[in-house]
Formats: structure tokens, sequence, C-alpha cells
């Protein structure tokens, strides 16, 4: 019995060493195997699992908007007094939910090209009202003739056709107008051929961001989804130096092994220009 017992003792502690020495070597052969099927699956190209989310997000993605409603607007425009303002929102839409377009692929270059439709679907669940609530809030045709035609012989053709629709610098418009548009009766009287469609946003829906090209990451993963050029150019020609510079990626997607020490750049269109986030804490969305 004793016999046994040793030998049990000493063929469990044999075992435990070499399966402690199989664990020593295959961790790294694992990381290894791990690290190369990642680097294969976020390529961007068809058959990837990272080509299939790229191409459409199975994440939902949201863009919210706030409304500055004007307090005083009789104030302001007869006395020039100080504007008083009352944030409305937020008002929330989901954008990004079509799939990218018109993809092509170069090799070459390891580069994708595609453009993104633009749309948008209101979500009320997460909006503080409806597309309908009504604010006052400054009227964008009004405001901007001024500076786009600021020959003196216009602008006293202008002013009487501001008075003729019955227009002032501020206006009552819905939240869907001011975002995606609405049409404009001074506009409208303007004896030329312009477009009488006024809205932040106008237009956009049924309308497509780009072209984009971006890197597919083939050669280099660490510039996987990175953008190398937007509508065929490096650079916006709206910023000083370095601002002005198109970089990053259209924060659909990054490249892989991101370090928290990273900042990730991204570029947006809708605001002419890139922005960046910083790490700055964890946090579990699980419910214990």
């Amino acid at each position: 019995m004793g016999c046994d017992r040793n030998c049990g003792l000493i063929a469990g502690a044999v075992i435990g060493a070499v399966l402690a020495v199989f664990g020593g070597i295959l961790m790294p052969v694992g990381d290894m195997l791990i690290e190369k099927t990642i680097k294969k699956e976020v390529v961007l190209e068809e058959g990837t699992i990272a080509y299939q989310n790229w191409v459409k997000t199975g994440t939902e993605v949201y863009r919210q908007f706030w409304i500055y409603d004007v307090q005083n607007p009789q104030e302001v425009v007869t006395n020039s007094s100080k504007i008083k303002v009352k944030q409305r929102g937020p008002y929330t839409y989901r954008v990004r939910y079509l799939a990218k377009d018109n993809i092509t692929h170069d090799t070459e270059h390891h580069t994708v090209s595609f453009v993104q439709p633009n749309g948008a679907i209101f979500e009320p669940s997460l909006s503080a009202g409806t597309e309908n609530d009504t604010w006052t809030v400054l009227n964008l045709a009004v405001a901007a003739a001024p500076h786009l035609y600021p020959n003196s012989f216009v602008q006293v053709l202008l002013n009487s056709l501001i008075k003729k629709s019955k227009s002032s610098m501020f206006q009552r418009r819905t939240v869907k107008e001011l975002l995606w548009g609405y049409q404009d009766p001074f506009l409208s009287l303007v004896p030329y051929p312009i477009s009488t469609a006024v809205g932040v946003f106008v237009p956009y829906n049924n309308t497509a961001d780009g072209v984009y090209t971006v890197f597919s990451g083939k050669d280099n993963i660490s510039q996987v989804a990175i953008i190398d050029t937007y509508k065929g150019k490096k650079n916006l020609s709206y910023w000083p130096s370095y601002c002005d510079m198109i970089n990053g990626t259209d924060a659909a997607s990054f490249p892989p092994f991101v370090e928290k020490t990273r900042v990730l750049r991204f570029f947006s269109s809708d605001i002419c220009r890139k922005t960046c986030v910083h790490f700055t804490s964890s946090f579990s969305t699980c419910k214990s």
C-alpha cells in the first residue's frame, strides 16, 4: 500500500511537471496562433470577419442633436439685446445603418474605396420630444444672405425680398425642418435659379458621403481602415496646418491590438475635420 501511494504521488508529480512544461511551451504558441488568426481576419477583403462587419456595421450608431431655443428674439432684433437661449434635446437619430456602396479593391496599393450612403431614422425612445417640436431659431437664409452677397445694390434687393416674404432674423421651425430641410419663403422670391431648400443637413437622406479610400491592412495590419484620401484629397483646405489633414478612420472600425495609451483618431465629414478620443477608464455593461 505504501509503495502504491508513493508511486501515485511520484506519477502525479511527474505528470504535473510534464503538463507545466507543455503549458509553458504551448502558451506562447497559442498566443502566436491567435495573433495570426486576428491579423488574417481583420484585413478588409472579401471573406474575412472584419470585412463583413465593415461593409455594414452590426452595431447601432446614433447621432444626437440639441437645439438652442431663442427666448428673446424681438428684443435682439429691436434693441440688439444679448441673446437668451434654452437648450432643447436631445433628438436622436439612428445613422450608418446602410451598407457601404461602390466598393472597389486596389490590390496593388492595398486600399479599398467606397461611398457611405446617408440616412437618418428618428428614435423617439432616445429623444426628449418629437421631430415636430417647434422652437425659435436663427433664420439661416436671412442671416447668410449679407455675407454671401456683400454688394450694396444686391443687399437692397435682398432686403426688399426679405420684407416681402415676411421673413426676419429669427423664425419658428420644427426640429425636422431645421435639421433636414424646408422651403424658405425668402429664397423662393429670389429671381435667380438657386436652391430654395434650407437646413443644417440639406441634402442628407438619399445622398452618399465620399469617395473614401482606406487601407485594407493586407500589407500593414496597423493601417487597416485608416483613411488614405477623402474625395481624392489628403487635405481639406479648410483649416490651418495640422488640423487640415485627413487621417484616422471613419470611426466604423479601428486597427487591432489597440493599447490604452493610444489616441484613436477619426475623421467626421459632418464637421469637416478629424477628431480623437482618449482612454479614461474601464466600465462594465453587465448586470449582476
